[in-house]
């Protein structure tokens, strides 16, 4: 009940009530919660070692990143459904879509490991087709070798 002055003024409460505050910062972090782990890239694929520099990123652009699992399967980034393979001419088609509408757009490969040499090149041979200039390989670093140990 408000306090009441002499005049019967209503006197103004100062204290601001949190409680619809925190019921909405919850629900944003289960959201936030579900939609996370939804937001990785790519497919899960073993990388290759090398001892390569990364390159720098241009202009805050998302890469276009094809994808080779160990089955030889194709996945690109971009699509309504990026986590289903894809064949090559859906590849050839989706990556120049993305590439004329954004021509300097860095185009990486993310291959497996123990994939055969020639699918990789079956995949970039379809990117350059799509437009790509240049194309980059997704690697892992290698493990630090211990001083002394050989």
């Amino acid at each position: 009940m408000p306090a009441v002055n002499r005049g019967g003024r209503r006197r103004l409460m100062g204290e601001i009530n949190v409680v619809p505050y925190i019921d909405v910062m919850l629900v944003l972090l289960i959201i936030f919660m579900i939609t996370a782990p939804l937001l990785t890239q790519g497919i899960k694929v073993n990388l290759p070692k090398a001892a390569a520099e990364p390159l720098t990123p241009q202009r805050n652009q998302e890469p276009l990143v094809l994808s080779i699992d160990a089955s030889g399967r194709l996945y690109m980034n971009v699509g309504a459904h990026p986590r289903d393979p894809i064949d090559d001419e859906t590849v050839l088609v989706r990556a120049t879509v993305a590439l004329r509408r954004e021509p300097g757009r860095p185009v990486l490969v993310n291959a497996d490991q123990s994939i055969n040499y020639g699918r990789v090149v079956q995949a970039m041979t379809l990117l350059q087709q799509a437009g790509a200039a240049e194309v980059g390989f997704e690697t892992e670093a290698p493990a630090p070798v211990a001083p002394g140990a050989r």
